[in-house]
């Protein structure tokens, strides 16, 4: 089979309903089954992916396959705050993709380093991360869930040799 083509490009107003999707599929399968119902119900109740669509989607980078969005990912500053892969694109290096072109222009801003952050749980996201080349650099409560989770920090040199 061959590799699915993806391609990158800015978000567009016509992207928020795929975008939406996107998040409800990595809540559904990546956050739902380690999350309380309390923390659940509000993150359904007030739409928090959505709504952060809503506010941020202009600042996306969507990857694309065949013309379906297919992930995105959101940073701001040195900071990546968002990297998502529909559920039926996981594995196919949509994430890689996202992840080096926000390197790309996070090193070329000037940032000697890219951040992001994820959960203990979410093991698929750390191994993908240290696989890139990020490493772990913290471990603090997650307080965005009020979950008992352990946030962990990771960080990537930038610009220059890599150890």
């Amino acid at each position: 089979m061959a590799e699915a083509q993806i391609s990158l490009r800015a978000a567009q107003a016509s992207d928020i309903p795929a975008l939406k999707q996107v998040l409800r599929e990595t809540f559904e399968g990546t956050w739902l089954p380690h999350i309380t119902k309390a923390s659940a119900q509000r993150y359904v109740e007030t739409d928090i992916g959505g709504c952060y669509v809503d506010e941020c989607w202009q600042e996306f980078t969507v990857a694309e396959i065949d013309g379906d969005i297919a992930g995105l990912i959101h940073w701001r500053g040195d900071f990546i705050g968002a990297v998502h892969v529909g559920a039926n694109r996981q594995g196919q290096g949509v994430g890689r993709k996202l992840l080096s072109h926000a390197e790309q222009a996070i090193g070329a801003a000037g940032f000697p380093q890219a951040r992001l952050e994820t959960d203990t749980f979410n093991e698929r996201a750390q191994g993908l991360y240290k696989a890139v080349g990020y490493v772990e650099k913290g471990r603090y409560p997650d307080d965005e869930w009020d979950s008992g989770f352990t946030t962990v920090l990771f960080e990537k040199p930038l610009g220059g040799p890599t150890s």
